[in-house]
């Protein structure tokens, strides 16, 4: 294929067997025999798996898979797989549920796993006569959604209420009626936005109005998790550090510029357990940042203040939707050896041990950014990756980044450098 022919129109790309669809993309890109190997070299995750999990599938991407280790959360052990790319995750998250030991570690809650389905209804000439009309009408709703679902409700889950609400947009008055639908152990999409599609006819022929959109909200108020943890003063570094700590939670605080990069450094934790496990990191980034903001301000997640004792408290609280049922976390099987490891049987405990990690990852930030600073520790170890792009391999990554970290020098180049000069003298 020449530069002239490259196009990315391909009718029926979809259709064609994944090997096929790799030899056009290898020839599209320019890819070498050894680069279009790579795409297909399983890694746990068989090809004929991912080819039915999403589409037009090429390969695999493989992530470095670890564990958090020294997590104690309400009195249970536990070894936290966490799939992420970013150097001193795991490391910081390790290091902070060691400190969080020796004042009895997290103790976690959640609510109960409800997730909220939005029926949007327009076209209406009396929207708060409609909403009334539905909210009459609540008990022949939720029975009919529940008859959709008779396995959910046999385990105690369904729809458990509904609400409805009048909103004032730019297109007009729209009625917006909101089922709450409790998903067991399951993440709860698919469960809610079947419910939703069952009861717009209902809806309709309720209000005399058109149904539009039919889908659950990210946004699952209804659906928390929490995690509380105490470190203790001189564990942690004396009382500078419980004061620093606390400073940098007030710049947070104020500033949600500042908020912003607070809340990411919680969710590389939360997230990392969520790709580990097979759960939808999109869905749990949207709710959790809307969340932060669901005051009209963008605020951190947690909240940290000094106890009695003098020693540092911590908090988190945010919309958790993640199952152990259910999508990727039932098909990719290294999810489920990574849900194996972490010994989980319910989405809500699940959920727990997200938040747990999640504040753990907070606390270890907010102290390196209030004593040493955050690129000393993750430096150290982005050296490695570094030595490794400039072609390091073996005992070589560690020669290149141990000289890169002592010169205060890591870069891309000084590493090719630094290999060129030790492949000299070997």
């Amino acid at each position: 294929m020449s530069p002239s022919t490259k196009t990315s129109r391909l009718p029926g790309f979809h259709k064609l067997p994944l090997p096929q669809r790799l030899e056009i993309v290898k020839e599209f890109a320019g890819l070498s025999d050894e680069e279009a190997k790579l795409l297909i070299a399983e890694a746990g995750l068989k090809l004929e798996v991912a080819d039915r999990m999403v589409e037009n599938v090429i390969g695999l991407m493989p992530l470095p898979l670890g564990v958090a280790v020294n997590f104690l959360i309400n009195g249970k052990d536990f070894l936290v797989p966490m799939c992420i790319e970013e150097p001193s995750v795991i490391a910081a998250a390790s290091n902070a549920a060691r400190m969080a030991r020796v004042k009895g570690g997290f103790k976690a809650g959640s609510t109960a796993p409800v997730m909220i389905g939005q029926i949007q209804v327009v076209d209406l000439p009396n929207p708060f006569e409609a909403m009334l009309r539905v909210l009459r009408a609540r008990e022949e709703v939720l029975e009919a959604v529940n008859r959709k679902d008779p396995v959910l409700v046999k385990l105690g889950g369904g729809a458990r209420d509904l609400t409805a609400k009048v909103l004032d947009t730019v297109a007009g008055y729209m009625l917006i009626v909101e089922l709450h639908v409790d998903v067991r152990d399951a993440m709860g999409a698919n469960v809610v936005n079947t419910m939703c599609e069952a009861a717009a006819p209902l809806i309709e022929d309720l209000t005399g109005g058109k149904v539009l959109l039919r889908i659950l909200t990210n946004l699952a108020t209804e659906r928390l998790a929490w995690a509380e943890a105490v470190f203790d003063k001189e564990v942690i570094g004396g009382p500078e550090v419980v004061e620093a700590v606390l400073k940098a939670h007030a710049f947070a605080l104020a500033d949600p510029y500042r908020a912003a990069t607070h809340n990411k450094g919680i969710m590389n934790g939360i997230v990392a357990v969520a790709l580990a496990t097979g759960n939808d990191t999109r869905a749990l980034e949207a709710g959790a940042h809307a969340y932060a903001a669901r005051t009209g301000r963008y605020q951190p997640l947690t909240h940290w203040w000094r106890t009695a004792e003098g020693d540092l408290a911590g908090r988190i609280e945010l919309p958790l939707a993640v199952g152990v049922v259910g999508g990727a976390t039932g098909v990719h099987p290294i999810a489920k050896i990574a849900r194996k490891i972490l010994g989980v049987t319910t989405a809500q405990e699940l959920a727990e041990v997200m938040a747990s990690v999640g504040l753990a990852q907070n606390f270890a930030a907010l102290r390196a950014l209030a004593t040493e600073g955050i690129q000393r520790g993750h430096m150290k170890l982005h050296a490695r990756n570094l030595a490794i792009a400039a072609g390091a391999t073996g005992e070589l990554i560690d020669l290149v980044a141990r000289r890169m970290v002592e010169e205060g020098n890591i870069r891309l180049d000084r590493a090719r450098e630094i290999l060129e000069d030790l492949k000299t003298k070997a």
